[in-house]
């Protein structure tokens, strides 16, 4: 029975948390811009002629016969800035935004504790991997259907399933993507334990976010890519071949379950120890 008061606390902690994230209008003005993203692809391929097949992003060649390949484009395109930029201000601010505008202290005096505080944002952090990267694609769900036919998928391996049996799969590239943020999350929130300016701690994610892309490209620094966060990002295009390959799945889940761990820890060492000033 003891442990229930703490339980309750951390769950009505985290609703608050997830309610403030989500009514404030930076968040909703980022989801729309991800939105845009899926809305723009389909308007441009619509109202041109047919992009030629190895031009431009991944499927974009399949998106005038399929209304369904927007909602991948539209990650495709999304994943190497736009989805990381959106993050990496979320989690930037966790730790970091607080402090700036003197609440931490407060927060703190509260029963919460430090542990507690810590996990709630990085929940909050991690649900707003879910909406960003289901934004992107329900968006190009839905601007697909009304912009373009929609019927069988025809799969990278030549097979070719109904929408009733692609719908999954697409929800399972939403999950894909959002694993795939949740080790970016992570870093995010050490770096907001380390300042008690949001918008440096946002700056060191964001470009971080960056590097590691420019490093995964080097040919010369292949020893360091199976490091690298970003490594695996764009891997759920297994998910669209029969049968469906969960290796890169699981190596990404895996890597980025490394990277919450090293800096989870690294954020709860330094914010154990953070003097809280404000």
């Amino acid at each position: 029975m003891s442990a229930a008061p703490p339980r309750r606390l951390g769950l009505a902690l985290l609703g608050t948390e997830i309610c403030v994230l989500f009514q404030r209008k930076r968040t909703w003005a980022m989801l729309l811009a991800l939105a845009a993203v899926p809305v723009l692809i389909a308007i441009a391929v619509r109202i041109s002629s047919s992009p030629r097949p190895g031009r431009g992003p991944a499927f974009l060649d399949q998106v005038s016969q399929n209304g369904l390949f927007v909602a991948v484009t539209g990650l495709v395109v999304a994943i190497p800035l736009f989805l990381p930029l959106t993050v990496g201000v979320v989690a930037g601010d966790t730790i970091a935004g607080e402090a700036s505008n003197g609440m931490l202290r407060y927060l703190l005096i509260a029963p919460a504790g430090r542990v507690r505080l810590l996990w709630v944002k990085y929940v909050a952090a991690a649900v707003f991997c879910v909406a960003a990267t289901l934004t992107v694609v329900i968006a190009g769900l839905l601007i697909g259907l009304i912009l373009f036919p929609v019927g069988d998928v025809t799969l990278l391996s030549g097979d070719t399933i109904t929408v009733a049996e692609a719908i999954p799969r697409f929800l399972a590239i939403a999950a894909y993507v959002t694993v795939s943020l949740l080790g970016l999350s992570a870093i995010g929130l050490f770096f907001s334990t380390l300042t008690d300016v949001p918008v440096g701690a946002m700056a060191a994610t964001i470009v971080l976010a960056v590097v590691s892309q420019i490093l995964g490209a080097l040919p010369q620094l292949d020893w360091l890519h199976p490091w690298l966060f970003s490594t695996y990002w764009l891997g759920f295009t297994d998910i669209l071949r029969q049968p469906v390959s969960w290796e890169s799945f699981g190596d990404n889940a895996l890597l980025q379950g490394g990277y919450i761990l090293v800096f989870g820890a690294l954020a709860y060492g330094r914010f154990l120890t953070k003097d809280i000033l404000s």
